[in-house]
């Protein structure tokens, strides 16, 4: 199961690497403009929010260390370019890697919280999580080429930011 799982994700962060090529055309101002209804504002406070809720909820929430969890703050996303987001991702993928690692062997079993957490599940199993993680990320992807586009950047007319059939 680790090699179907580590497989999946390797072909993850190649889409995700698409996207980085796409952002870093786009200059930084415009990657820091305010999108009214569209992902959480901007296209980079977007996109750290995707590399926090991996943070979350592979690393803090999966290890039961809730309590040491920090989101990336709103003045380090103001200060930041696509650089600082490819090195949060770095750090995903850390969190990925450890995760899998614990968890390969036992993906369908609950993972037990003492708590439930904003009415999520008390007793989520890891390939729930992992999954989770993952929408989450191409639901913002398409969130943040759609903000892209609207800000005068279209994204390139193939299925290059798709990642996989290129």
């Amino acid at each position: 199961m680790l090699d179907i799982l580590q497989q999946q994700y390797d072909w993850i962060k190649s889409a995700r690497e698409n996207l980085f090529s796409f952002l870093e055309e786009i200059p930084s101002d415009v990657l820091h403009q305010i999108v009214p209804a569209f992902g959480h504002g901007t296209i980079l406070r977007t996109h750290f929010h995707v590399a926090d809720s991996y943070r979350f909820w592979l690393g803090s929430f999966a290890f039961k260390k809730i309590s040491e969890h920090r989101e990336t703050t709103v003045h380090e996303i103001e200060h930041a370019d696509v650089k600082d987001v490819r090195d949060r991702f770095k750090e995903v993928d850390e969190i990925v890697e450890r995760f899998l690692k614990a968890y390969y062997d036992r993906c369908f079993e609950p993972i037990e919280q003492g708590d439930e957490w904003q009415g999520y599940p008390r007793r989520p199993t890891p390939l729930l999580l992992l999954t989770h993680a993952v929408t989450h990320e191409f639901h913002h992807k398409g969130q943040i080429v759609s903000m892209a586009k609207h800000l005068g950047y279209p994204p390139p007319a193939d299925d290059r930011l798709g990642g996989l059939f290129v």
